[in-house]
């Protein structure tokens, strides 16, 4: 399906009070390669997983860089500000409520993106393998957003300091950021899922 030029996969809730999450692939993925990890790290949610409508090489992207680690940051923002447009139509189309982002590298990065440039526009994110999406982002405010953010000790593509650069941003916003390194490098393991999970499982337990 499509919504404001998206390509995209809506999955509806099958468990009251399970909140939507929003799916953000990295790159060369696509609105299927999250919706399993979805599944496993808050069965019954609304899966909303749009595809990066960017393509480097035939491969999507959710923005434009200039080299590996290097943002194109103009192209950043005009592409986080198409996402949060699409989250809005989404949102009323199918009657959800704000979405946390679960985005992986690239993913992660335009979802840390949103955060700073349209808080409101998501509930609180899980960010897998994230990095500083800009250099001179907006004064944002996000106060009471939770933000757990995974990062991995030996990823050859997010170096320690922008990681930890990144959580000190968000935290200064006023964002919840708990930041885990795990030992592994950019992929995705069990422990991402464990940790997700957990941590979905006791965002929800504070709301209730």
């Amino acid at each position: 399906m499509t919504e404001t030029s998206f390509i995209y996969r809506f999955e509806p809730a099958s468990r009251p009070g399970a909140p939507p999450l929003l799916l953000l692939h990295g790159t060369g993925g696509d609105e299927n390669d999250l919706l399993p990890l979805g599944g496993m790290i808050s069965p019954g949610s609304a899966l909303l997983s749009p595809r990066g409508r960017v393509l480097e090489h035939g491969m999507p992207r959710f923005f434009r860089r200039l080299a590996e680690g290097v943002f194109d940051e103009d192209d950043v923002r005009r592409r986080a500000l198409e996402l949060g447009d699409f989250i809005a139509s989404a949102r009323e189309r199918y009657g959800i409520a704000a979405p946390i982002a679960v985005g992986f590298s690239n993913g992660a990065n335009i979802a840390a993106a949103l955060l700073l440039m349209q808080p409101d526009a998501l509930a609180g994110a899980i960010l897998l393998r994230a990095m500083v999406p800009l250099s001179n982002p907006p004064r944002a405010k996000l106060d009471g957003k939770q933000v757990l953010l995974l990062s991995g000790q030996a990823d050859p593509i997010v170096p320690a300091h922008n990681s930890a650069k990144l959580a000190a941003l968000l935290s200064d916003a006023g964002a919840d950021v708990d930041q885990k390194i795990l030992p592994i490098g950019h992929q995705l393991s069990q422990a991402d899922v464990t940790l997700s999970r957990g941590w979905l499982g006791g965002i929800n337990a504070r709301a209730a």
